[in-house]
């Protein structure tokens, strides 16, 4: 039986991850506003207890999620709108369904890459840079990173897949 707080946090996390996705496809930014309204909505629908989680596990959640992208994005794999996105899902999902989405972010990220690389007629190109990365750490990230090599992309597309699944609990 489907619970009101599931459609809550389900709904929200699909209205707020489908607008980052097309406006992270068309402008390359995840808005200000976006995150900081998803956050407080996930931080009211626990206030009132109408949630999943308590006001602490709202919070958790927000602090976890940023914690978990910060270091993509200190390594120049991610933008800070991503960080704010994946913090501000996290307030409506509490501290073990981020984790959770954080993984499937992972996937949907990977599978992403995957695509666009094949796109962009360099996945042969792309799979090197990575295997290179893995095996020598992240001082290759720049490499694979620069802006000549045409590798980056929408995040927010990923990050929407990841926290919508972990909300649906698969």
């Amino acid at each position: 039986m489907v619970k009101p707080s599931d459609v809550i946090v389900i709904g929200t996390l699909a209205a707020a991850g489908l607008a980052a996705a097309a406006i992270d496809l068309r402008t390359r930014r995840v808005p200000n506003a976006l995150t900081i309204s998803l956050a407080a909505a996930g931080l009211a629908v626990a206030a009132t207890g109408i949630g999943r989680v308590s006001l602490a596990g709202s919070l958790a959640g927000l602090a976890i999620g940023v914690a978990l992208m910060l270091p993509g994005h200190l390594f120049g794999a991610t933008g800070a709108g991503d960080v704010k996105l994946f913090g501000a899902s996290g307030a409506l999902l509490g501290p073990a369904a981020i984790v959770a989405a954080f993984i499937y972010t992972a996937i949907a990220g990977g599978a992403l890459a995957i695509v666009v690389a094949l796109g962009r007629g360099r996945l042969r190109r792309t799979l090197g840079g990575t295997a290179r990365l893995v095996a020598t750490g992240a001082a290759n990230a720049a490499e694979i990173e620069a802006a000549t090599e045409n590798n980056r992309f929408p995040y927010a597309p990923a990050i929407a897949v990841g926290a919508i699944v972990a909300a649906i609990g698969l």
